[in-house]
């Protein structure tokens, strides 16, 4: 029997997140285990008038990739990835890893060279989803490789994804609505400041968004969403925060990240696991160590960690940073081959103020 919720799924990504239009080209970029969603999809933009395009992969496609390509194959950009995203209209992505520890051995060194080889293709995301010429979001198919991640069975996993969509509503495109009118309000608070200080048992930390925009992330780009993010002005940054969470990467698990922060770059680093990755990703490029993203998480009915940046990141009461690219849509100029986001939470004795003025505290706004 078909889950309706992957019906109403599709209706999310289509009506909400890239509203797509007669004339549309789509990239669907999924691997085989999500095919319910992609034929869903793949059905609503033909309905739609759009021209859907499938870009298939296996599940295992990355692994095998690492296992036996050579440089030159590893510095190959995509041929269809990078003309779909310098020249089509929309692209909705859906992670449907089965294994999602796949390239936790992956020698670190050839997991830089593959970044920097597909960073025209990030970089061309974030130039012309800024200019309104090309609609991008991404989400999640439940499998059982994420439900092992998340420390659930797949059926309890498939009830926490669709709920955090909201695809079990009558109507979750009038929720999303309500929330991007929910978090206008914090975005409006928010406009025309300058200083934040970041202070908690896990941050000291300050920095600049002055000449910033905000963005209400409300789903258009991420599903599920519910965020309220900027690019800090790159040179701002001046302290010390330890990520309370797991910061995740190409599937590589860093634990107990610790990051000193001098005019805005990455002045000392430390993991208590996975250090030789983390400081491989550092080096990736001159932008590596700089933050691209300053943000915080709205979404209170996220109440799990799943060891997926998609959902954790947006868990109500915690705050994320992220190495590297920035939007450039807030503001951001930094530039890089990666954009790492780590989670920090902000529910203990913690508190963030914006221009003198405590707008936040024990992970709740207070305005």
């Amino acid at each position: 029997m078909a889950d309706i919720r992957i019906e109403k799924l599709a209706h999310i990504l289509i009506d909400h997140s890239t509203r797509i239009a007669p004339g549309d080209r789509v990239a669907i970029e999924a691997t085989s285990a999500a095919e319910p969603l992609v034929r869903a999809l793949y059905g609503l933009i033909l309905e739609k008038g759009g021209h859907p395009h499938v870009l298939l992969e296996l599940p295992d496609q990355d692994e095998l990739l690492f296992t036996h390509a050579k440089d030159e194959q590893l510095d190959f950009i995509p041929t269809f990835r990078k003309l779909a995203y310098d020249q089509f209209e929309s692209r909705i992505k859906v992670a449907s890893a089965t294994n999602p520890r796949a390239l936790t051995h992956v020698d670190p060194a050839r997991q830089k060279r593959r970044q920097k080889a597909i960073a025209p293709i990030l970089e061309a995301q974030m130039r012309r989803g800024a200019e309104k010429a090309f609609k991008w979001v991404s989400t999640l198919y439940p499998t059982e490789g994420y439900a092992m991640e998340a420390e659930m069975s797949l059926r309890n996993f498939e009830d926490f994804v669709f709920r955090a969509c909201h695809a079990n509503e009558d109507d979750p495109l009038a929720y999303w609505k309500k929330v991007e009118e929910k978090q206008r309000k914090i975005v409006e608070h928010l406009d025309g400041r300058s200083q934040v200080i970041l202070y908690g048992p896990n941050v000291d930390l300050t920095l600049s968004i002055k000449g910033r925009k905000f963005i209400n992330a409300s789903g258009a780009n991420n599903m599920p969403d519910g965020e309220v993010f900027t690019g800090p002005v790159e040179e701002s940054l001046n302290g010390w925060i330890k990520f309370t969470y797991p910061a995740i990467y190409t599937g590589v698990m860093v634990e107990g990240v610790e990051l000193t922060f001098s005019n805005g770059r990455v002045t000392q680093a430390k993991a208590e696991k996975n250090q030789p990755f983390l400081m491989e990703m550092l080096e990736s490029d001159a932008g590596a160590r700089y933050v691209g993203e300053f943000a915080l998480g709205t979404n209170y009915e996220i109440d799990h960690f799943s060891h997926n940046i998609l959902f954790d990141e947006k868990i109500g009461g915690t705050l994320h940073l992220a190495l590297g690219a920035g939007y450039p849509e807030t503001g951001s100029r930094n530039k890089s081959s990666i954009h790492w986001d780590m989670i920090c939470g902000m529910n203990e004795e913690a508190d963030i103020k914006v221009d003198g003025e405590v707008i936040y505290k024990n992970g709740q706004f207070t305005f």
